[in-house]
């Protein structure tokens, strides 16, 4: 092959495996729903009463996603929106946040409060029995005594433990106590590896709900994915490369 065919080939290589390698890991997102729902889906009654869609008189600075219906919790859920979902630990950390107002939680009449959980599910390792594993984190309390908007977060500063971090819970087997727990063999980092789904939840695992009455709105659904720094060398380093290959083809036209 002679050199003008070579480096053509070669920098598609190079592009393609850097391209490769960004877009196994999560990256930095915001979903405000002005463009649509990218990939958010919320809960739809088998009945039709209710259910959940895009409120354009709702929202911080934009329309929002509101879920209304009676069942024994509401979730959001993203299986499709790459930003959200693949290897976190390609990341030295993750931020994931979103806003929520929720307007009204009412069990047999009553206002009442409910935890709001975010849940990363891997479906391609799921125990026997179960449809996934998973690592949670309980974000806080919703409460529609205040139904101002309230932002919800958590960092998780360590992609790469293999233990659960403080207030993380795992799922996909039971302790002696009949509660959830991560599976033999799995890890935090293993689950975090391999994210197929991300959750955001009123159904805390191992806890039992009663049918529920939920007016419950989310916005800015958001993650702030920091790069390793093997990941910053590998993307620079690549462009450098493609840099070089393009002067090296300069100068030989040149010639």
């Amino acid at each position: 092959m002679t050199q003008k065919k070579a480096l053509p080939a070669l920098l598609l290589v190079l592009a393609s495996a850097v391209a490769a390698s960004a877009s196994a890991a999560p990256s930095s997102a915001t979903v405000d729903f002005s463009k649509g729902e990218q990939g958010w889906v919320g809960m739809q009654p088998a009945d039709g009463n209710g259910g959940s869609g895009i409120d354009t008189s709702l929202g911080k600075d934009a329309p929002a996603y509101r879920t209304t219906m009676e069942n024994f919790g509401i979730d959001w859920r993203n299986s499709s929106n790459a930003a959200f979902l693949g290897d976190y630990t390609k990341s030295r950390s993750v931020t994931l946040g979103l806003d929520v107002s929720a307007m009204s939680i009412q069990y047999f009449g009553q206002e009442v409060t409910r935890s709001l959980v975010v849940e990363l599910r891997d479906y391609d390792n799921k125990p026997a029995n179960l449809p996934y594993t998973s690592v949670w984190f309980d974000l806080g309390t919703l409460d529609a005594s205040n139904s101002d908007w309230r932002h919800f977060s958590v960092t998780i500063d360590d992609t790469s433990s293999s233990l659960l971090p403080s207030g993380w819970g795992g799922y996909g087997a039971e302790d002696a106590s009949g509660m959830p727990v991560l599976p033999g063999g799995r890890s935090f980092a293993s689950v975090l590896s391999s994210v197929d789904e991300i959750v955001f939840t009123t159904l805390k695992p191992g806890y039992g709900y009663g049918f529920t009455n939920f007016d419950v709105a989310i916005d800015n659904v958001s993650i702030t994915a920091v790069p390793e720094p093997s990941t910053y060398g590998m993307l620079l380093g690549g462009m450098g490369l493609l840099g070089f290959v393009a002067r090296r083809r300069q100068r030989a036209g040149q010639a």
